[in-house]
């Protein structure tokens, strides 16, 4: 999948209600994850991170930018950060998969749409810019919004590059670009004044001889009671944090002071955490494929919380989906037969005893179902995927294909779903009445969540096999097995 990150920025950061209402916006778009909110009430500014394919990102930025028309009025807006806009500015940022070149497309694509259905005018920069001295944000954004409502309508350079030039009377501008990964990283001096920090923002920046990739202002927190200097890192591999940090320890020094506390505003890469540790720690020589969870994850894969879990089938997103949680009530039963058949088998039990036997079913189908529940969701995106391509290519014969084959393969998963489940809830129920009767109402259970495992695969593979058939594909096997697994377990 090409996912991208998506970050908008809104100039509102104290009335939280609007917030939320923001980031439901984005919440309601099938296919865009809501991964962070944060808001500031110095800065008067929220800051939103999504992900995603382009297409969904687009479509949520756009809903979460209606809301933010109606709710926020620029004329009434005060707060430490600069800002052209309601929504102030949205990066596109590319992720694996995904290059920087379609992070511009689909910065284009919003700004177009931006211009044409809310009336705003739209300033591309970073990688998208249509003009050299608009790669820096900064240069967007000079004169703020008061500034810029009488210089888009007077001088030719601040033209947009979609829309008209005038501002929008209540929502300004917006800046919509591409970039890569940004760190926004903020230091706290211990001193209210700011001109300390603005003294040390001039130095570390980039633009005035400091660090390389490195922006920064100073600002007064007056709900803290303190100077922060403010830095967005917009390469921390040239930059990375602890050498930002440094800076700004080395420069405070001088004015007497110190950093009191530092804070990311936002996601981080952790690579960025990881390069501050060997750093802090002296690790001259350290191999990062000795981080326990990186070993595990080599050995086993990536793992998720089941609240996790829950928290991605709940969203509106095309994935995880039925299948999915199939698989996973297949898992619950599975994890619980066990639990009633291991409370009946002693160390005496014979090795070939049926209870034995089952006890291994058990354990063997639960990896299978915590498999399917990933594989579910990975056949799907790879028919989405390859649907997109047969669109954007008709009648090539190995998309088609290609096509056919995740199909097939969108049916066999859940098709395994229920067939594992029957088979394991037929062991269980062979071996029911050996079980200990204090256990009658867990056994069950176990197989109730069993028969949803069969149910909720068996309609998926109905729904798969349909399209299969649309595609013109033979599928009487499949669905002689799933009329088969329809009829079992009573």
């Amino acid at each position: 999948m090409s996912w991208l990150e998506c970050v908008p920025n809104f100039s509102e950061g104290r009335d939280l209600a609007k917030v939320a209402r923001i980031a439901d916006a984005a919440r309601s778009v099938a296919g865009a994850l809501v991964l962070d909110v944060e808001s500031n009430a110095d800065h008067n500014r929220s800051v939103i991170t999504l992900v995603g394919e382009g297409p969904a990102l687009v479509e949520a930025a756009m809903a979460m930018m209606r809301v933010a028309t109606e709710a926020i009025d620029l004329n009434h807006h005060t707060g430490e950060h600069p800002r052209i806009g309601a929504t102030d500015v949205v990066p596109f940022v590319p992720l694996e998969g995904s290059t920087i070149d379609d992070a511009v497309r689909w910065a284009n694509r919003l700004g177009e749409r931006v211009a044409r259905e809310l009336g705003i005018p739209v300033y591309l920069y970073g990688a998208a810019a249509r003009r050299p001295e608009r790669a820096e944000l900064p240069n967007v954004r000079q004169g703020e919004f008061e500034g810029l409502r009488e210089t888009i309508r007077t001088d030719p350079l601040r033209a947009p590059d979609f829309g008209e030039t005038r501002v929008h009377p209540t929502a300004g501008a917006v800046a919509i670009g591409a970039r890569a990964v940004l760190i926004a990283y903020n230091a706290y001096l211990t001193t209210p004044d700011v001109q300390i920090a603005k003294r040390i923002a001039r130095t570390v920046r980039a633009r005035d001889g400091g660090l390389a990739e490195v922006r920064a202002l100073g600002f007064e927190i007056k709900e803290r009671n303190r100077a922060q200097v403010s830095m967005n890192l917009t390469d921390y591999r040239r930059t990375p944090i602890h050498r930002a940090l440094e800076a700004v320890r080395r420069e405070a020094t001088r004015y007497g002071v110190e950093v009191e506390e530092t804070e990311i505003v936002g996601l981080v890469p952790e690579e960025a955490l990881f390069d501050a540790a060997e750093f802090y720690l002296q690790l001259n020589h350290f191999d990062r494929a000795g981080i326990l969870e990186r070993k595990i994850r080599a050995a086993v894969g990536p793992s998720e919380s089941f609240p996790q879990f829950l928290e991605r089938l709940a969203a509106r997103t095309p994935t995880p989906g039925g299948g999915s949680a199939a698989a996973a009530a297949g898992a619950l039963g599975a994890a619980l037969g066990e639990m009633v058949v291991a409370y009946s088998v002693t160390s005496t039990t014979p090795a070939d005893d049926p209870l034995v036997a089952a006890r291994n079913a058990c354990h063997e189908a639960r990896s299978s179902f915590v498999k399917g529940m990933a594989e579910d969701s990975n056949a799907y995106d790879a028919v989405r995927a390859a649907r997109k391509e047969l669109k954007d290519h008709p009648g090539d014969g190995a998309r088609m294909e290609a096509h056919v084959a995740a199909l097939r393969r969108s049916a066999d998963v859940p098709l395994a779903t229920a067939r594992t489940a029957v088979r394991l809830a037929e062991t269980l129920r062979a071996i029911g009445s050996r079980t200990k009767t204090a256990l009658a109402s867990d056994l069950t259970t176990a197989l109730a969540l069993l028969s949803a495992a069969r149910d909720g695969g068996l309609a998926n593979v109905r729904v798969n096999v349909a399209d299969l058939r649309a595609a013109g594909q033979a599928t009487s096997e499949i669905e002689a097995e799933a009329d088969r697994l329809g009829g079992a377990m009573g």
